[in-house]
């Protein structure tokens, strides 16, 4: 009687482990073709007058997906298998919350942007957002009101470090989870 009570949770406890409930880790699939290797990510072009921001967010889009290890990533738009093209259309700053003397105490920064992956084996798209919409609020950085995006950054160059960072993230992983 034991034997078989050994023997029946052994065969469940093998049948268990061999069903897989479809879940994975975020990050860590992709839904690109698998002959799909080196990416480039060309500059991205910057329609607004906010100065590098073309060169932090194509670094850190970059960075990103050299993160997640999977494809190798070039700077160029040749000679690759995928290219990842990005236009910056618009940044703009408005008060979020204001201090009893009615000053701006944080600033939504809005940024907008047109995204295109294309296969260059199929000359297909693979991924794109022709309006990315990505806002971040941030404390003010000065008791002033500061409307211009170009000021805002040259007060809180951090706000724009930051913001690119979030901005590769949540693009990176809409191209490679295919939200």
């Amino acid at each position: 009687m034991r034997a078989r009570v050994v023997l029946a949770f052994a065969l469940a406890a093998v049948c268990f482990s061999n069903v897989a409930c479809g879940y994975s880790l975020a990050g860590r699939g992709s839904f690109l073709p698998n002959y799909i290797k080196t990416i480039g990510v060309p500059q991205f072009i910057n329609r607004t007058s906010v100065f590098n921001l073309e060169t932090m967010l194509t670094q850190k889009v970059r960075a990103e997906f050299i993160g997640r290890g999977k494809y190798q990533i070039l700077p160029q738009n040749t000679g690759v298998d995928a290219v990842l093209n990005g236009e910056v259309t618009a940044v703009t700053i408005t008060p979020a919350s204001f201090t009893a003397t009615q000053l701006a105490s944080r600033y939504a920064v809005t940024m907008t942007a047109r995204i295109e992956l294309r296969d260059l084996r199929e000359n297909k798209v693979l991924w794109e957002n022709p309006s990315v919409f990505f806002r971040q609020e941030y404390e003010a950085t000065s008791g002033r009101n500061v409307l211009d995006p170009v000021a805002f950054f040259q007060q809180d160059t951090n706000a724009l470090d930051r913001m690119s960072g979030e901005f590769a993230r949540t693009i990176v992983s809409a191209i490679l989870e295919a939200f």
